[in-house]
């Protein structure tokens, strides 16, 4: 059993929750809690530690003491638990995972999953947000994310537990160049939505049946004028009272989901 803080591959963990520099340097990022280990695939999981109290009150044959022993793992004490974790109260449980990698080829083109429905990202700020768009986006059938630069870490894991496990499952990819992949991604045939005040249709009088695309800017300030202006339609919620505009994560589940009621009705 690990029981200090100063051993190396501690701190090198610590490092990996703590520092996003790290994490894009190594190419790795953690995950915690037994659930989300479990579903983590064995070729992308480096390394497991688990804490004395996790195996005192998780015998041999619980479920999860099963989940981690067959990924192997590393004991440590509590408190060097506790160092290692983004949490005041860890699980108990700490994964450090390979990244994962997706082009723009695979997000554009889904294998077996009917057209592309895309949620397109411009500097999104907060990592619940992000973390939130990517589990409600799994649940409302998107078949991929695209990220500028300057959007939070997708690897940060207050997102990393906002997607409670989606993560794994949605493929995603961070580019540079924003403006030159949307126009890539409607030569591909995928219409442009973007959710902007200025919007004349209504969300739900535009057509989602064949591929598209929802844009969502950043929380203060919106899509910029650049990236606006590269939609194929601007599209807008309409708000009762005195109500303006949604969280972007909120605002994002509603699009995202009339998209694919639109879908589901079209399938009967």
């Amino acid at each position: 059993m690990i029981t200090s803080q100063s051993n190396a591959r501690v701190r090198e963990a610590a490092m990996l929750a703590q520092k996003g520099k790290e994490r894009r340097k190594q190419g790795l990022f953690v995950v915690e809690g037994p659930r989300m280990a479990a579903e983590i695939p064995d070729e992308l999981c480096q390394s497991v530690f688990v804490s004395e109290s996790f195996l005192a009150q998780h015998p041999e044959g619980d479920v999860w003491r099963d989940a981690v022993e067959k990924k192997g793992y590393e004991a440590v004490s509590d408190e060097v638990m506790r160092y290692m974790s983004d949490t005041q109260n860890p699980q108990g449980v700490f994964c450090v995972v390979k990244q994962l990698s997706w082009t723009l080829e695979e997000v554009l083109h889904p294998a077996g999953e009917g057209p592309a429905l895309l949620m397109v990202l411009e500097s999104l700020q907060d990592p619940g947000n992000l973390g939130t768009i990517l589990r409600a986006g799994e649940g409302a059938g998107v078949t991929g994310v695209i990220m500028n630069d300057e959007t939070a870490d997708i690897y940060n894991p207050k997102v990393i537990r906002s997607t409670m496990g989606s993560v794994l499952r949605v493929p995603f990819i961070r580019v540079s160049d924003l403006a030159g992949t949307l126009e890539e991604v409607k030569n591909a045939g995928v219409r442009l939505y973007a959710a902007h005040l200025a919007g004349k249709n209504n969300y739900e009088d535009e057509d989602y049946h064949e591929p598209a695309g929802f844009m969502i800017g950043n929380e203060a300030a919106g899509l910029t004028d650049e990236t606006a202006a590269l939609a194929d339609a601007l599209v807008k919620i309409p708000m009762a009272g005195k109500v303006e505009s949604l969280n972007a994560a909120v605002a994002a589940s509603v699009l995202m989901f009339e998209a694919a009621r639109q879908r589901r009705n079209h399938a009967r």
